[in-house]
């Protein structure tokens, strides 16, 4: 029998080391406190879409910028949401998106985008724990608070 050579790497598991800020997240108000740092200041100006990681005791393990799009939308793609959650090992995610109109009321497609997301990372046994959406303002909405997830 023939034996094939792969040019694939094998690849191992190993913790690597980061200096990402360690944080135990309890309410979706800290999630919005914590999850407002990666926004700048063109939070009024574009629309982008962030993934927050945790572990089994929610505490922070990591974020993903997965998109930024114009004034009144962004494209998101589950499968690279999906590439984070595995490549991390990440228990559970929250997303995040802001409006730039200031308006925190979910619109329909953010509903459909977050079930859609809801249903991809729970084939991985990865829990959505909430999805909010911030406006320049304090203000957000909690998909969690409201229900919805």
């Amino acid at each position: 029998m023939k034996k094939y050579k792969s040019n694939i790497p094998l690849v191992t598991l190993k913790r690597i080391q980061s200096d990402f800020p360690k944080v135990k997240l309890l309410s979706s108000n800290d999630s919005a406190e914590f999850i407002r740092q990666f926004f700048g200041d063109d939070i009024s100006i574009f629309e982008s879409f962030f993934i927050l990681m945790l572990n089994r005791a929610n505490n922070t393990i990591g974020y993903a910028k997965i998109s930024q799009g114009g004034i009144a939308g962004t494209v998101v793609d589950v499968r690279i949401i999906a590439k984070y959650a595995v490549d991390s090992l990440c228990c559970s995610i929250i997303l995040a998106h802001n409006h730039p109109s200031g308006n925190t009321l979910p619109s329909q497609a953010d509903s459909k985008i977050t079930d859609k997301i809801k249903n991809a990372l729970a084939l991985l046994d990865v829990v959505l724990l909430d999805h909010l959406i911030l406006t320049e303002s304090d203000g957000f909405y909690s998909f969690a608070d409201n229900g919805l997830i």
